[in-house]
């Protein structure tokens, strides 16, 4: 069963989209239900996962033979294999990515039309997801990586709103050409060492000299790891590629931008960690203090930004350009408690944005706007959707007890042991992160009251399962931050290690 229970995690809602296939698109309530009963297998056996520990990971790979090009059976290259596995990093992810999935499938009770369409894309994309963490070479990451682009960009285009062909297209565009450079440089490694698998091309970039089948210079290493770095920073995103990125925030529905701002930006940080910093150790240190300097410009350029929007999506937007800007900032630090700091951001922000961003859906739903100024007076007509939406900035700002301090704390922590001045310029992004978020939720909840609150209705029943659990996982990070550095520890040890620390 162990040899298998990959796959069927990964490829679960396969069989969500068969049922789909075979019911009336008529049926709402039938295939709402089904949308979201088909994200519960994969956030079973994540969990199952996860609690089994992440001493006995190596348990769950699986390596099949799948495609062999030429005849190099007594040198094994030119191989791809079917290969799935798990280590710490990849296993957090992977729950994330569940859990979201399954909240965000019921935030999907807001969608109007064509549901059956709409949940058959959405679980494709999980699979997408699901597959990009737990692929063990470059090819299978790269395949699983192209799944996530094609429901999400019919999942903008059709069911989001009014410039929703625009955002489309601009995640299109954008992420495609990140997906080319992508591919480039997987073939230039796989020519010139005749393997995909992830952990061989770590040994192997490793070795001064390394018997390859095609030499490789430190020209061509620092190279591959600056298109690596476009590659992944569109995807973060990193600025100036962060365009479209604000579109998709605003255009695609809120369940939507749920999976998008929870999972798939941190693709670019899995990216940037698992293969940048796994596979070109020696060159990425050289290139620490640019990670650094573009932390600290994506935290402040958001961060101020942000502090201008009139409208709470865009808000939103410029935060998750903000505090991507943490993530590279830790990794930029070059240390474990950096580094460290990096992957608890990306899990922290995960579950912020998911958050905030169902609340988002919450009052669309009632009020068909997210203009700050039309929502004011929220705390005394939905009381309740405004004490979250208040817990929700909270953390996201940063608030001790909640995840965001855990990860800011940490990042910083390391990028001052390094770099002590840049840190402290960076500190400046966090104070606007408090005066932007609270300028907003406070004009939302407590400002002038703009609409009659006596007709509408507070959070729902099923609307109520989405942010307690979101919120019970920021505290529970916050106050007990070992359910995910016990996790990473092994992971970390091994990036140190590659890095000579």
């Amino acid at each position: 069963m162990n040899e298998y229970f990959l796959s069927i995690l990964v490829f679960s809602p396969l069989l969500g989209i068969a049922v789909l296939a075979l019911m009336p698109k008529t049926q709402e309530v039938a295939i709402k239900a089904v949308g979201f009963l088909a994200t519960l297998p994969a956030l079973v056996l994540a969990l199952v996962a996860f609690i089994g520990g992440s001493d006995h990971l190596k348990k769950y790979d699986i390596q099949i033979e799948w495609i062999r090009f030429g005849d190099y059976e007594a040198f094994d290259l030119f191989k791809i294999d079917y290969e799935l596995g798990l280590n710490g990093f990849s296993l957090v992810l992977i729950v994330l990515t569940a859990v979201i999935s399954t909240l965000a499938a019921i935030a999907s009770i807001h969608i109007k039309k064509e549901w059956k369409g709409y949940f058959m894309l959405f679980l494709l994309l999980e699979v997408g997801m699901l597959g990009v963490f737990a692929a063990q070479n470059l090819i299978l990451f790269f395949i699983f990586f192209e799944i996530t682009m094609i429901p999400m960009f019919f999942l903008i285009g059709k069911w989001g709103y009014f410039e929703k062909e625009k955002a489309a297209y601009s995640y299109l565009i954008y992420n495609g050409l990140g997906s080319a450079i992508l591919l480039i440089v997987i073939m230039v490694l796989f020519a010139r060492t005749g393997t995909a698998n992830i952990d061989a091309l770590a040994q192997l970039m490793a070795v001064e000299n390394a018997n390859t089948v095609a030499p490789f210079s430190e020209t061509l290493k620092f190279g591959l790891l600056i298109a690596l770095l476009i590659a992944f920073g569109v995807k973060l995103p990193i600025f100036p590629l962060h365009t479209w990125m604000l579109r998709v925030h605003v255009q695609a529905p809120p369940a939507i931008v749920m999976l998008h701002s929870g999972i798939l930006l941190k693709i670019g940080a899995f990216g940037l960690i698992r293969f940048g910093m796994g596979i070109f150790p020696e060159q990425f240190k050289s290139i620490a203090v640019l990670l650094a300097v573009l932390g600290v410009v994506n935290l402040l350029y958001g961060a101020f930004l942000a502090f201008k929007q009139s409208d709470f999506k865009m808000v939103l937007a410029y935060s998750s350009i903000s505090h991507m800007g943490i993530v590279l900032i830790g990794l930029g630090a070059l240390n474990e408690a950096g580094i460290q700091g990096a992957i608890f951001q990306v899990v922290s922000h995960g579950l912020i944005s998911a958050l905030l961003f169902f609340l988002v859906g919450v009052f669309y739903e009632r009020f068909h706007t997210s203009t700050i100024a039309n929502l004011g007076g929220m705390a005394k007509g939905m009381p309740l959707t405004a004490g979250f939406l208040l817990a929700g900035a909270m953390a996201s700002l940063g608030l001790p007890g909640m995840s965001g301090f855990v990860s800011e704390f940490m990042a910083f922590l390391g990028l001052f042991e390094e770099m002590p001045i840049l840190a402290a310029i960076g500190c400046i992004g966090i104070i606007m992160t408090a005066v932007y978020l609270l300028r907003a939720v406070l004009g939302m909840t407590y400002g002038r009251a703009n609409r009659d609150f006596i007709a509408v209705s507070d959070l729902k029943s099923v609307e109520f399962i989405p942010v307690v659990a979101l919120l019970a996982l920021i505290v529970l990070i916050g106050v007990y931050p070992s359910v995910l550095s016990d996790p990473l520890h092994s992971t970390l040890e091994t990036i140190m290690l590659g890095l000579g620390g």
